[in-house]
């Protein structure tokens, strides 16, 4: 059947299951954006205020349902807003589609009007990148990037696509999906090898992150948990995929994770990474960390094993396969002794929520949150002291709940992704928990929830610093607030309601409350802001280079 190109992209898009695009129409992309006028009634666009709310957008709503992401942008200033949103699916492992438009084939390299190289610009941030200049070459690239964003380690793809490709006709041929390489099978040896160092094992600990998720081996992770007896810490990314009121879950490791998981780590006689790269955010000091105990670990990537911490035994393989062959070679033993260490490490070292003076303290805003909200709730925060607060101090309970910029550290991630996410979740709530210095980099994505009627609540912590950056300037730089200090005089209230959003104002926790219960009943988005101490610290704080004898505590 004879199509053009944007038909094509259009039906290939639809062989792959996509339902939702976020993005944003112009000139060398409107014949795609012509024919998705047609379309309406299968595909829904999603049009944000900025492209790199768009990027953004995708990313949520893969990492809240674990399907691709797929984002459009226009050439030139369109295609390079998007960068920040790849770069950050990229750091993260997140599976994006992103599809730009680029100046006709006979004005490539003429510098024409709004031209960009945008595959080399965003070959260092994705799996894999196409540049199409040939309609036949169209579908092909299509299907195999939806392949290469799916298989093995997951992340974005991009599509270029010169204007006269989106005009072509070409004949279409529908095709399934194609299906994804297997893993590789996981060595036997060395399965056995680590069911052996279980058993031998009298402290073992175990250390997940997002490629539990990733994998979907959640049931797996858990049984092997409780069936091995084992306790557990995770990184950020894995952040919900154990209950935090599991008897087993150690909480959150690293730089401000608990003391309790980052002492017993350093206690361990067997450390067993499931997912993770040991990054320098968990490892602060790659030679003292876990230095006790024999470090096992089992990534997808075979280039993650080793490269930031020295291990014993490496397995490569998908985190689901891995766990499956394990489980049946591990039996339930008691270590008494580690229990009673663990025990006391849990019970002395809880996090303090104290506000100073009369100010609320985020670990009481959030915990009043956690309280008055569904359980199902999905978290998603920008990056900053709020992003730790919100690791934290939140009650998660389920995987893909808790929504959050890794890798990258993306300030301005938040709306973006909240839209994406509720987008995909119609039915869950989603609470945007920010910092006034990440809000202000993408608050115009407002305009697109209320645009949408998207019930999104934002909680804005303000303090009217760059809160972690103002920690680190008091800690280490005596004090001097270069640049942190920003005075800014956003009346949020009032901004809100510029939006078509509803804005509220808390300076106490009964204040907060009565709030929070407002947001509950509207419609469309709310934003309530949360006036905190500028003297606020995320505690723990390891810093970098050090070991949890350098803690921070108070």
């Amino acid at each position: 059947m004879k199509m053009n190109g944007s038909q094509i992209l259009l039906e290939c898009l639809l062989e792959q299951g996509v339902d939702t695009i976020f993005g944003y129409p112009g000139g060398a992309i409107l014949n795609v954006y012509d024919e998705l006028y047609k379309y309406q009634d299968k595909i829904r666009h999603v049009i944000t205020a900025h492209e790199q709310g768009a990027s953004h957008a995708a990313d949520g709503y893969a990492r809240s349902t674990g399907k691709t992401g797929v984002c459009f942008a226009t050439s030139g200033p369109g295609a390079t807003n998007l960068v920040t949103g790849i770069a950050t699916a990229y750091m993260d492992s997140i599976p994006m589609v992103a599809v730009t438009a680029n100046v006709g084939s006979n004005l490539i390299g003429r510098d024409a009007f709004q031209e960009v190289c945008i595959t080399g610009i965003t070959m260092p941030i994705t799996k894999h990148n196409f540049f199409v200049n040939k309609v036949e070459d169209l579908a092909p690239a299509v299907r195999n990037a939806f392949r290469i964003a799916n298989e093995g380690r997951k992340g974005p793809v991009l599509i270029d696509i010169t204007k006269d490709v989106t005009a072509a006709l070409y004949d279409y041929e529908p095709q399934k999906p194609m299906k994804c390489a297997k893993s590789k099978t996981p060595s036997a040896l060395a399965i056995e090898e680590l069911a052996l160092m279980i058993k031998q094992s009298k402290r073992p600990m175990i250390y997940f992150g997002g490629g539990v998720v990733a994998s979907d081996a959640v049931e797996e992770l858990v049984q092997l948990i409780e069936q091995g007896n084992i306790y557990a810490c995770h990184t950020m990314m894995a952040t919900g995929v154990l209950p935090y009121n599991h008897p087993m879950n150690l909480g959150m490791i690293g730089m401000h994770g608990n003391v309790a998981s980052n002492s017993c780590i350093q206690k361990a006689d067997l450390v067993i990474a499931i997912g993770t790269r040991f990054s320098d955010r968990v490892a602060l000091n790659t030679q003292h960390f876990a230095a006790n105990a024999v470090k096992v670990q089992i990534d997808i990537d075979r280039s993650e094993l080793g490269k930031n911490v020295r291990i014993d035994l490496g397995i490569t393989g998908d985190a689901k396969s891995v766990l499956r062959r394990l489980l049946p070679l591990v039996e339930r033993i008691e270590h008494p002794e580690w229990d009673a260490y663990v025990g006391e490490k849990k019970k002395k070292m809880r996090m303090i929520v104290k506000a100073k003076d009369e100010n609320m303290h985020p670990g009481e805003v959030i915990g009043k949150v956690c309280d008055l909200t569904d359980k199902e709730t999905i978290y998603v925060t920008d990056v900053g002291q709020h992003q730790m607060w919100a690791a934290q101090y939140v009650k998660h309970l389920h995987p893909r709940t808790f929504l959050t910029s890794g890798g990258l550290g993306t300030m301005g991630f938040g709306y973006g992704a909240a839209i994406g996410a509720q987008v995909a979740n119609p039915d869950k709530r989603i609470i945007h928990i920010t910092g006034d210095g990440s809000f202000h980099m993408n608050l115009n994505e407002c305009a697109t929830a209320v645009s949408q009627n998207l019930p999104i609540i934002t909680i804005i912590m303000n303090n009217n610093v760059l809160g972690m950056v103002y920690q680190w300037q008091t800690v280490f730089y005596d004090k001097r607030y270069s640049q942190t200090t920003v005075k800014k005089h956003t009346d949020y209230v009032k901004l809100a309601e510029g939006f078509g959003a509803k804005g509220y104002r808390a300076t106490t926790l009964e204040e907060f409350e009565v709030a929070y219960k407002q947001a509950l009943q509207n419609d469309g988005p709310s934003w309530i802001e949360c006036i905190i101490d500028a003297e606020e610290r995320v505690l723990p704080m390891i810093p970098n280079g050090k070991t949890i004898d350098d803690a921070i505590i108070e």
